[in-house]
C-alpha cells in the first residue's frame, strides 16, 4: 500500500490531501483496499456512484460499447448520444441538452449561455447573482460564482459581474437585482456548503422574481440531482422549473460525464455553432453510460427507494443525535444528509477509516453522507453502529 501512495505523491501535482488508503476494487456498496480491508461506502466518490460498484447491467453495456466505439468527436453523429440526451432531458425537465466532461464544465456552459441569451435579446445584462456557501467548481468562471474565500483568493481577479446573496433569504436576493442582472444561480441543496436545503418559500420566490424581472433561473444539481433528494431532480419537489440546469456526478454512474440542459426559450436565443464546444463531450462511451444509468433508475424505481431509505436514515440520525455528545444538528433529505458537530468534522472522517467506513465532510464541521442510492436499511444500521463507536 505504501508503495502506491509513494508513487502517487512523487508523480502527481499535490492538489489533494489524500487519506492513507489505496482502494483497489468495489462490490455493491463496499470498497476494498489493497490489503483486503472492507469499507462501507457512504461517500460514493462524492455522490457519483449512485448504482454502487460492479453493477452487472451497467458494466455489461459499457464493455459492449468499448468493443464497438468509444470516441468520434462531435463532427459526426453517433448511436448513443441522441438516446442519452432524450432520456436525460426528460428526466430533468428540460428541452435541450449539451454534454460536457464534468460538472464544472457544465456550469461554465450555462454562464456563457446566460450571457449569450442577454446579448441576443439586446438587454445589455451580464451580471450574476449567486449564493453564500455555494460551490460550483474550480475553473475561473465556476469559481467566480462560488462563495468560498479560501478557494477564490489565490486566483483573483475572477470573472467580474458577480454578487452574492444570502442563501434562503429572498430579500437579500431582491436587494441585489438591477437592470444588469442576467441570471440567478443556486443549488437547491448545497452539498459542499454544509448540506443546506433551500426552503420552499425561497425557491418559489426566486422563480417568481426571475419571471417578473426577465432574469434566468439556473439550478446547479450536480450533487443533489439524479434521485439523491428523493426526486429525480431536486427542483421538481419544489415545483419551480429553472430555465437551465447543470448535472454531472451520478448521471454516468462513475463514468466522467456532465451536462447542462435548457428550455426551448433559452435555446432559441443563446448558444449557436461556434459559441461552445468540447472534444470528448457526448462521446459514444459516456452516453452509453448515461442512457443505461437512467434506464436502470426507472426500472428499479430508485426515486421511491431513496425516499424510503432516506427517511429511515434521517430517523436513525436523529436517534444518534440524542445519544451522542457533540452532535448539534442533523439536516438534509433523501440520501444526502449532514451531521453538524461541535468540533472539526475531519477528525471524525479520519477515525471512520479505522472502523471500515468512508464518509466525507462539508465545510469544517459537517459530516456529509452521500452513499450509493442502492443502499438498504441494513447498511444504514451498519453505518449507525460504526458512528456510535467513532463518536
Amino acid at each position: 500500500m505504501n508503495n502506491y501512495m509513494e508513487m502517487t505523491n512523487h508523480n502527481l501535482v499535490h492538489t489533494y490531501n489524500r487519506f492513507p488508503v489505496v482502494l483497489e476494487r468495489g462490490e455493491g456498496v463496499y470498497l476494498y483496499d489493497t490489503d483486503g480491508k472492507k469499507y462501507l461506502d457512504f461517500a460514493a466518490g462524492i455522490a457519483v456512484s449512485g448504482l454502487g460498484y460492479r453493477d452487472k447491467e451497467l458494466t455489461d453495456v459499457l464493455k459492449m460499447q468499448i468493443d464497438k466505439l468509444m470516441h468520434t468527436s462531435n463532427l459526426y453523429y453517433n448511436t448513443t448520444c441522441g438516446k442519452a440526451a432524450e432520456a436525460l432531458k426528460d428526466a430533468c425537465g428540460m428541452d435541450r441538452v449539451f454534454f460536457t466532461n464534468s460538472g464544472t464544465e457544465a456550469n461554465e456552459g450555462v454562464l456563457k449561455a446566460a450571457r449569450k441569451y442577454a446579448w441576443k435579446k439586446g438587454t445589455g445584462r451580464y451580471e450574476f447573482i449567486a449564493m453564500t456557501a455555494s460551490f460550483h467548481g474550480r475553473s475561473m468562471g465556476a469559481l467566480s460564482v462560488t462563495e468560498h474565500e479560501a478557494y477564490r483568493a489565490p486566483f483573483e481577479p475572477l470573472v467580474p459581474g458577480v454578487k452574492f446573496a444570502e442563501f434562503n433569504n429572498l430579500e437579500s436576493v431582491k436587494s441585489l437585482v438591477n437592470e444588469k442582472t442576467c441570471a440567478i444561480i443556486l443549488e437547491p441543496l448545497q452539498g459542499e456548503g454544509g448540506v443546506n436545503l433551500a426552503t420552499q418559500e425561497f425557491m418559489t420566490g426566486i422563480r417568481k422574481l426571475c419571471d417578473e424581472e426577465g432574469i434566468l433561473m439556473i439550478c446547479d444539481e450536480i450533487q443533489c440531482g439524479m434521485a439523491r433528494t428523493g426526486s429525480m431532480f431536486a427542483w421538481q419537489s419544489y415545483g419551480t422549473k429553472p430555465d437551465m440546469i447543470t448535472m454531472a456526478k451520478a448521471i454516468g454512474s462513475g463514468v466522467p460525464v456532465g451536462a447542462f440542459g435548457m428550455t426551448e426559450k433559452v435555446a432559441e436565443y443563446s448558444l449557436e455553432p461556434g459559441d461552445h464546444g468540447t472534444t470528448y463531450g457526448g462521446n459514444p462511451f459516456v452516453c452509453a453510460a448515461v442512457a443505461k444509468t437512467l434506464e436502470i433508475y426507472e426500472k428499479r424505481d430508485l426515486v421511491n427507494h431513496v425516499r424510503e431509505t432516506g427517511a429511515y436514515l434521517k430517523q436513525k440520525l436523529e436517534e444518534l443525535k440524542e445519544t451522542c455528545q457533540g452532535v448539534l444538528e442533523c439536516r438534509g433529505t433523501g440520501l444526502i444528509q449532514g451531521i453538524r458537530l461541535d468540533k472539526p468534522a475531519g477528525d471524525t472522517v479520519k477515525k471512520a477509516l479505522d472502523e471500515g467506513l468512508l464518509i466525507i465532510s462539508a465545510r469544517s464541521d459537517v459530516i456529509r453522507l452521500v452513499p450509493p442510492l442502492v443502499i438498504e436499511k441494513e447498511h444504514v444500521d451498519e453505518l449507525i453502529e460504526k458512528l456510535k463507536k467513532i463518536m
